[in-house]
């Protein structure tokens, strides 16, 4: 089970502020590879990196894929309302800092994040203009194959994946995008163009080029 808290205030971003991009995928859909593929290839993106009370696994680290805490410290700091959002997934502890969501976006920085579905929802909630993208694999089985390939997780917890994975997947239709991963290079190649094309919408030219602008019109 998944507990979401809800924030019931409501913020637009203004013309001066970056854009802010969600990417959902159920476990095993490769959202991970085309987070890191989009990474290195666009230093205009900043990922938001989440807190979490989980162990780190193999190869992570602290400030990198995660910032790892404890149960109290993660409580405290919800309780305080440092969190854009968060959850309880797995029996393990989510957030989003919302104080760096805000400075990078006030500074005019993309930021990429990394979240669950209803995780999501609550982000537009106070950001309606972010865009959302879900990663679809090409089919169930697929799926299964990448998480046991990944080796991380027994066998019963590669069923619940793909069980909790399902669930996942019907809240699609709640997305700006989809993408389904069939063939890597294909969906990076979809992945930057929903991007790119977000970058030349009208209020984001005439903001960042406003002396072009100015001087044509």
């Amino acid at each position: 089970m998944t507990e979401r808290t809800k924030k019931p205030q409501k913020r637009g971003r203004t013309e001066t502020r970056g854009h802010l991009y969600i990417l959902s995928a159920p476990s095993g859909a490769g959202k991970t590879t085309l987070v890191h593929m989009l990474l290195e290839s666009d230093p205009k993106i900043h990922l938001s990196v989440s807190s979490t009370t989980r162990a780190p696994r193999e190869g992570e680290a602290h400030g990198r894929e995660y910032y790892f805490t404890n149960v109290e410290d993660f409580l405290e700091r919800a309780n305080r309302g440092e969190f854009l959002e968060w959850a309880k997934v797995h029996d393990n502890y989510y957030g989003t800092s919302k104080s760096w969501i805000d400075a990078e976006n006030n500074a005019g920085h993309d930021v990429l994040l990394e979240i669950d579905w209803q995780g999501a929802q609550q982000v537009r909630k106070i950001f309606p203009d972010a865009v959302g993208i879900f990663i679809l694999p090409p089919t169930i089985e697929s799926l299964k194959e990448r998480l046991i390939r990944r080796g991380t997780d027994a066998k019963s917890a590669i069923d619940l994946r793909i069980e909790s994975a399902r669930d996942e997947m019907r809240h699609v239709g709640e997305f700006d995008y989809v993408i389904i991963n069939a063939d890597l290079p294909r969906a990076f190649q979809e992945i930057s163009s929903i991007i790119n094309a977000s970058r030349l919408q009208y209020a984001t030219q005439r903001q960042r080029h406003a002396d072009l602008f100015s001087a044509l019109l």
